[in-house]
Protein backbone atom coordinates (compact mmCIF):
# COMPACT_ATOMS: atom_id res chain seq x y z
CA UNK A 1 0.00 0.00 0.00
CA UNK A 2 1.31 3.63 -0.72
CA UNK A 3 2.38 5.49 2.17
CA UNK A 4 0.02 7.99 3.73
CA UNK A 5 0.68 11.63 3.05
CA UNK A 6 2.59 12.92 5.85
CA UNK A 7 1.54 16.69 7.52
CA UNK A 8 4.31 18.61 5.19
CA UNK A 9 2.88 16.93 2.42
CA UNK A 10 -0.27 18.04 2.96
CA UNK A 11 1.02 21.98 4.07
CA UNK A 12 3.17 21.30 0.57
CA UNK A 13 0.53 20.94 -1.17
CA UNK A 14 -1.60 23.49 0.10
CA UNK A 15 1.34 26.23 -0.68
CA UNK A 16 1.52 24.71 -3.91
CA UNK A 17 -0.90 26.95 -6.12
CA UNK A 18 -2.15 25.82 -9.59
CA UNK A 19 -1.53 28.24 -12.38
CA UNK A 20 -4.86 29.75 -13.80
CA UNK A 21 -3.47 32.07 -16.53
CA UNK A 22 0.07 33.85 -16.96
CA UNK A 23 0.64 36.06 -13.19
CA UNK A 24 -2.59 34.75 -11.85
CA UNK A 25 -2.53 31.45 -9.91
CA UNK A 26 -5.74 29.75 -7.23
CA UNK A 27 -5.06 28.31 -3.89
CA UNK A 28 -7.00 26.88 -1.71
CA UNK A 29 -7.21 26.74 2.63
CA UNK A 30 -7.63 24.73 5.45
CA UNK A 31 -9.80 25.22 8.87
CA UNK A 32 -7.98 27.05 11.55
CA UNK A 33 -8.71 27.44 14.98
CA UNK A 34 -10.68 30.64 14.46
CA UNK A 35 -13.56 30.98 11.55
CA UNK A 36 -10.52 32.70 8.91
CA UNK A 37 -7.62 31.70 7.01
CA UNK A 38 -4.23 31.41 8.91
CA UNK A 39 -2.49 34.64 8.17
CA UNK A 40 1.38 32.67 7.15
CA UNK A 41 -0.91 30.38 4.89
CA UNK A 42 -1.68 33.67 2.81
CA UNK A 43 2.09 35.40 2.85
CA UNK A 44 3.33 31.98 2.09
CA UNK A 45 1.10 31.51 -0.98
CA UNK A 46 1.47 35.02 -2.10
CA UNK A 47 5.16 34.71 -2.09
CA UNK A 48 4.98 31.17 -3.84
CA UNK A 49 2.92 33.39 -6.48
CA UNK A 50 5.79 35.95 -6.54
CA UNK A 51 8.14 33.85 -6.68
CA UNK A 52 6.79 31.46 -9.59
CA UNK A 53 7.31 34.56 -11.62
CA UNK A 54 10.66 35.29 -10.98
CA UNK A 55 14.30 33.71 -12.59
CA UNK A 56 15.20 30.94 -10.24
CA UNK A 57 18.01 32.55 -9.41
CA UNK A 58 17.08 35.47 -7.78
CA UNK A 59 16.63 34.74 -4.43
CA UNK A 60 13.47 36.90 -1.95
CA UNK A 61 15.51 39.42 0.13
CA UNK A 62 12.18 40.98 1.76
CA UNK A 63 8.46 40.69 1.70
CA UNK A 64 6.00 43.52 3.08
CA UNK A 65 2.25 42.76 3.71
CA UNK A 66 -0.68 44.25 4.81
CA UNK A 67 -4.10 41.33 5.98
CA UNK A 68 -6.91 43.46 4.61
CA UNK A 69 -10.00 41.22 5.61
CA UNK A 70 -10.04 37.82 7.26
CA UNK A 71 -9.90 35.42 4.75
CA UNK A 72 -12.77 32.75 4.06
CA UNK A 73 -11.35 28.89 4.49
CA UNK A 74 -14.21 27.96 2.68
CA UNK A 75 -13.23 29.71 -0.44
CA UNK A 76 -10.44 29.73 -2.96
CA UNK A 77 -8.00 32.36 -2.75
CA UNK A 78 -6.91 34.07 -6.29
CA UNK A 79 -3.34 35.67 -6.82
CA UNK A 80 -2.70 38.31 -8.88
CA UNK A 81 1.22 39.05 -9.46
CA UNK A 82 2.30 42.35 -10.88
CA UNK A 83 5.68 42.60 -12.33
CA UNK A 84 6.99 45.82 -11.03
CA UNK A 85 10.47 45.46 -11.87
CA UNK A 86 12.86 43.69 -13.21
CA UNK A 87 16.24 45.14 -13.03
CA UNK A 88 19.69 44.06 -13.58
CA UNK A 89 19.74 43.18 -9.65
CA UNK A 90 16.39 43.09 -8.00
CA UNK A 91 13.33 42.14 -9.10
CA UNK A 92 9.77 43.61 -7.44
CA UNK A 93 6.67 41.89 -7.48
CA UNK A 94 3.26 43.21 -5.73
CA UNK A 95 0.29 40.42 -5.13
CA UNK A 96 -2.82 40.80 -4.80
CA UNK A 97 -5.18 37.56 -2.85
CA UNK A 98 -8.63 38.02 -3.70
CA UNK A 99 -12.01 36.53 -2.32
CA UNK A 100 -15.50 36.86 -3.42
CA UNK A 101 -14.31 39.43 -5.43
CA UNK A 102 -12.53 41.77 -3.30
CA UNK A 103 -8.83 41.94 -2.16
CA UNK A 104 -8.12 40.12 1.20
CA UNK A 105 -4.45 40.72 1.25
CA UNK A 106 -1.36 42.39 -0.50
CA UNK A 107 2.38 42.05 -0.60
CA UNK A 108 5.60 43.26 -2.20
CA UNK A 109 8.36 41.20 -1.89
CA UNK A 110 11.88 41.42 -3.42
CA UNK A 111 14.31 39.24 -5.11
CA UNK A 112 18.10 39.42 -5.58
CA UNK A 113 20.58 38.36 -7.65
CA UNK A 114 23.35 36.89 -5.69
CA UNK A 115 26.08 38.82 -5.08
CA UNK A 116 29.29 39.62 -2.64
CA UNK A 117 29.37 42.68 -0.27
CA UNK A 118 29.93 44.03 3.31
CA UNK A 119 29.08 41.40 5.96
CA UNK A 120 28.40 41.77 9.54
CA UNK A 121 25.41 40.14 12.06
CA UNK A 122 24.52 40.86 16.29
CA UNK A 123 25.39 38.10 18.27
CA UNK A 124 22.84 35.61 18.56
CA UNK A 125 21.46 35.47 22.09
CA UNK A 126 21.63 32.68 24.40
CA UNK A 127 18.89 29.80 24.14
CA UNK A 128 18.63 26.22 25.15
CA UNK A 129 19.15 23.31 23.19
CA UNK A 130 15.98 22.52 20.91
CA UNK A 131 16.56 18.52 21.25
CA UNK A 132 16.15 18.86 25.37
CA UNK A 133 12.63 20.87 25.09
CA UNK A 134 9.42 19.43 25.33
CA UNK A 135 7.30 19.15 22.00
CA UNK A 136 4.60 20.38 21.35
CA UNK A 137 2.00 16.99 21.62
CA UNK A 138 3.94 17.33 25.47
CA UNK A 139 3.27 20.78 25.69
CA UNK A 140 0.08 21.97 24.81
CA UNK A 141 -2.28 19.71 26.88
CA UNK A 142 -0.73 20.75 30.08
CA UNK A 143 -2.39 24.30 29.88
CA UNK A 144 -5.05 23.89 27.37
CA UNK A 145 -8.66 21.98 27.23
CA UNK A 146 -8.09 19.14 25.22
CA UNK A 147 -10.28 19.83 22.36
CA UNK A 148 -7.97 23.12 21.81
CA UNK A 149 -4.76 21.13 22.72
CA UNK A 150 -5.69 18.58 19.81
CA UNK A 151 -6.67 20.88 17.32
CA UNK A 152 -3.48 22.98 17.89
CA UNK A 153 -1.47 19.88 17.48
CA UNK A 154 -3.43 19.22 14.04
CA UNK A 155 -2.63 22.53 13.11
CA UNK A 156 1.04 22.66 13.52
CA UNK A 157 1.46 19.31 12.61
CA UNK A 158 4.11 19.95 9.90
CA UNK A 159 6.42 21.83 12.13
CA UNK A 160 7.98 20.83 15.27
CA UNK A 161 8.04 24.05 16.96
CA UNK A 162 9.26 24.06 20.76
CA UNK A 163 8.99 26.46 23.39
CA UNK A 164 12.36 28.22 25.16
CA UNK A 165 9.92 28.89 28.04
CA UNK A 166 6.42 28.37 29.73
CA UNK A 167 4.19 30.06 26.58
CA UNK A 168 1.47 33.04 26.64
CA UNK A 169 -1.36 30.52 27.65
CA UNK A 170 0.51 28.86 30.45
CA UNK A 171 1.27 31.76 32.43
CA UNK A 172 -1.99 33.52 32.13
CA UNK A 173 -2.52 36.37 35.07
CA UNK A 174 1.16 36.90 35.61
CA UNK A 175 3.17 39.36 33.22
CA UNK A 176 6.61 38.63 32.63
CA UNK A 177 8.62 40.08 30.23
CA UNK A 178 7.72 40.33 26.93
CA UNK A 179 9.95 38.19 24.72
CA UNK A 180 9.94 34.45 23.73
CA UNK A 181 12.08 31.88 22.29
CA UNK A 182 10.74 29.42 19.97
CA UNK A 183 12.91 26.92 17.87
CA UNK A 184 10.91 25.69 14.93
CA UNK A 185 11.96 22.97 11.98
CA UNK A 186 9.56 21.07 9.67
CA UNK A 187 8.99 17.96 10.42
CA UNK A 188 10.42 16.66 7.28
CA UNK A 189 13.08 16.83 4.97
CA UNK A 190 12.73 19.58 1.99
CA UNK A 191 13.71 19.99 -1.28
CA UNK A 192 17.05 21.81 -1.97
CA UNK A 193 14.82 24.58 -3.62
CA UNK A 194 15.53 28.25 -1.53
CA UNK A 195 12.81 29.68 -2.42
CA UNK A 196 10.72 26.76 -0.86
CA UNK A 197 12.35 27.37 2.19
CA UNK A 198 11.68 31.04 2.50
CA UNK A 199 8.31 30.14 2.21
CA UNK A 200 7.85 27.97 4.81
CA UNK A 201 9.63 30.33 7.24
CA UNK A 202 7.40 32.30 5.77
CA UNK A 203 4.29 30.38 7.03
CA UNK A 204 5.92 29.79 10.44
CA UNK A 205 6.88 33.44 11.45
CA UNK A 206 3.13 34.26 11.71
CA UNK A 207 2.51 31.58 14.37
CA UNK A 208 4.19 33.02 17.71
CA UNK A 209 5.25 36.92 16.87
CA UNK A 210 2.36 38.44 18.83
CA UNK A 211 2.88 36.03 22.14
CA UNK A 212 5.63 38.70 23.23
CA UNK A 213 2.58 40.90 23.24
CA UNK A 214 0.14 38.19 25.82
CA UNK A 215 3.38 38.03 28.07
CA UNK A 216 3.73 41.27 29.20
CA UNK A 217 -0.05 41.59 30.58
CA UNK A 218 -0.17 37.86 31.89
CA UNK A 219 -2.84 37.42 28.69
CA UNK A 220 -3.17 33.75 27.37
CA UNK A 221 -4.10 34.34 23.67
CA UNK A 222 -6.42 33.41 21.13
CA UNK A 223 -6.39 29.99 22.00
CA UNK A 224 -7.76 30.42 25.66
CA UNK A 225 -10.18 33.34 24.60
CA UNK A 226 -8.80 36.16 26.78
CA UNK A 227 -8.07 38.28 24.28
CA UNK A 228 -9.17 38.30 20.25
CA UNK A 229 -6.85 39.69 17.47
CA UNK A 230 -5.90 39.20 14.42
CA UNK A 231 -2.32 40.59 11.95
CA UNK A 232 -2.83 43.79 10.46
CA UNK A 233 0.90 44.05 8.70
CA UNK A 234 3.71 42.04 8.51
CA UNK A 235 7.39 42.54 7.20
CA UNK A 236 10.55 39.89 6.68
CA UNK A 237 14.06 40.63 5.45
CA UNK A 238 15.98 37.61 4.56
CA UNK A 239 19.65 38.00 5.25
CA UNK A 240 21.52 34.51 4.64
CA UNK A 241 20.68 31.21 3.43
CA UNK A 242 18.97 28.84 5.50
CA UNK A 243 17.22 25.37 5.46
CA UNK A 244 13.76 25.41 7.70
CA UNK A 245 13.86 21.61 8.07
CA UNK A 246 17.20 22.52 10.16
CA UNK A 247 16.70 23.79 13.81
CA UNK A 248 16.17 27.43 13.42
CA UNK A 249 15.44 29.66 16.88
CA UNK A 250 12.85 32.07 16.47
CA UNK A 251 14.09 35.29 19.27
CA UNK A 252 10.76 37.65 19.59
CA UNK A 253 10.18 40.47 21.76
CA UNK A 254 7.56 43.05 22.19
CA UNK A 255 8.03 47.00 22.47
CA UNK A 256 4.62 48.23 22.66
CA UNK A 257 1.57 47.69 22.74
CA UNK A 258 -1.03 50.57 22.76
CA UNK A 259 -4.15 51.61 21.38
CA UNK A 260 -5.98 47.92 20.34
CA UNK A 261 -2.61 47.10 18.61
CA UNK A 262 0.49 45.21 19.61
CA UNK A 263 3.90 45.39 17.89
CA UNK A 264 6.16 42.40 17.90
CA UNK A 265 9.56 42.16 16.42
CA UNK A 266 12.54 38.91 16.11
CA UNK A 267 15.32 37.87 14.84
CA UNK A 268 15.81 33.94 13.15
CA UNK A 269 18.89 32.44 13.69
CA UNK A 270 20.39 29.31 12.86
CA UNK A 271 21.76 26.57 15.12
CA UNK A 272 25.14 28.27 14.33
CA UNK A 273 24.63 31.58 15.05
CA UNK A 274 24.17 33.27 11.24
CA UNK A 275 21.43 35.47 12.07
CA UNK A 276 19.28 34.23 8.81
CA UNK A 277 15.82 36.47 9.08
CA UNK A 278 14.32 39.98 10.80
CA UNK A 279 10.39 40.24 11.15
CA UNK A 280 8.68 42.88 12.01
CA UNK A 281 4.68 42.23 13.13
CA UNK A 282 1.20 44.66 14.37
CA UNK A 283 -1.63 42.96 15.23
CA UNK A 284 -4.60 43.68 16.74
CA UNK A 285 -4.75 43.09 20.32
CA UNK A 286 -8.06 43.71 22.02
CA UNK A 287 -9.58 42.40 25.85
CA UNK A 288 -13.01 41.16 24.85
CA UNK A 289 -15.96 43.45 26.79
Amino acid sequence: MPEAPSALDDLLALLDLEPIERDIFRGRSRSALVPRVFGGQVAAQALVAAGRTVPPERLAHSLHAYFLVPGDPGAPIVYEVDRIRDGRSFTTRRVVAIQHGRPIFHLSASFQADEEGLDHQAQMPAAPDPETLPTAEETLPRHLPEDIARRLVEARAAVDLRYADTPPWGSVGTPREPRSQVWFRTNGKLADDPLLHVVLATYVSDMTLLDSVLLAHGRGGWAVGDVVGASLDHAMWFHRPFRADEWLLYDQESPSAAAGRGLGQARIWTRDGRLAISVIQEGVVRVPR
